[in-house]
């Protein structure tokens, strides 16, 4: 029996299945899912022993389920920075998510280093995801991805909620630590939404990665928290950890309208 997973597809070519979903809306991915599938791009693009630093995406339109093309290139070689570009196209030749990611040598500072930061507490004393799926109908979260929070909850503020990816990104791969970082990166607006999500949508058109280090193991922690400004824009800051300590840090731009 095949393992069901997010995407199936190989050769720039993928079919995104309903484990994608998101909660806008039934039609549409979750930003987690395309921003996965974009970093295993960019991991696949030779860099040497250069080291992914920041990946942002773009999400130009609702990414749709089914039948998508992705390429990724490098833009700017180079033996310390590189810049990489990729994007996803839906049917028809409509660019739904355009991303860019720098990589850099690892940092020679002679051994220096600032003080680590500690995880929070680990998963297994936390608590599964509270949330119903609105659509009745398979979801990103909690279908493809385990949510076990450790402080807070859905749509109360700031959270901390660690995630661990519960079937494979592309079908017959096992997804590399990257990935299961940028397929968690994207819920920092959702764990620690300050509005209602019956009564307000709350959608992030892009997210950036900072990555310090690369993860290690299946579990990504999120400790989030949602700022609006009044008259403003909203924004989502999320710190990124594994079991052993601080990984980087992930930002969301929002856009909050009444539903």
């Amino acid at each position: 029996m095949v393992e069901p997973a997010v995407f199936a597809g190989q050769d720039g070519r993928f079919v995104a299945s309903e484990l994608a979903r998101g909660p806008w809306d039934p039609n549409a991915q979750h930003g987690g899912a395309p921003a996965a599938l974009l970093m295993r791009a960019f991991e696949r693009l030779d860099g040497g022993e250069l080291a992914i630093a920041r990946v942002t995406y773009e999400f130009l339109r609702p990414v749709p389920l089914g039948n998508l093309e992705l390429a990724a290139s490098i833009a700017r070689p180079g033996r310390r920075v590189q810049l990489l570009e990729g994007s996803l196209t839906a049917p028809g030749g409509v660019e739904v998510v355009r991303a860019r990611a720098l990589r850099v040598a690892a940092a020679d500072t002679g051994g220096v280093t600032t003080e680590a930061t500690p995880p929070p507490p680990g998963p297994e004393e936390g608590r599964p995801n509270p949330l119903v799926p609105p659509h009745g109908l398979p979801m990103f979260a909690p279908d493809a991805i385990e949510v076990r929070f450790v402080a807070g909850t859905f749509g109360g503020g700031p959270s901390t909620a660690w995630f661990r990816l519960r079937h494979p990104l592309v079908a017959g791969e096992i997804p590399s630590p990257l990935q299961r970082l940028a397929a968690a990166g994207d819920f920092g607006n959702g764990i620690s939404a300050a509005l209602s999500w019956d009564e307000y949508m709350f959608i992030n058109p892009d997210l950036t990665l900072y990555v310090e280090r690369a993860p290690a193991g299946e579990w990504i922690c999120l400790q989030s928290r949602t700022t609006l400004a009044p008259g403003g824009i909203g924004t989502s800051e999320s710190v990124l950890f594994d079991r052993r300590g601080r990984v980087g840090r992930a930002t969301q731009a929002l856009l909050v309208a009444p539903r």
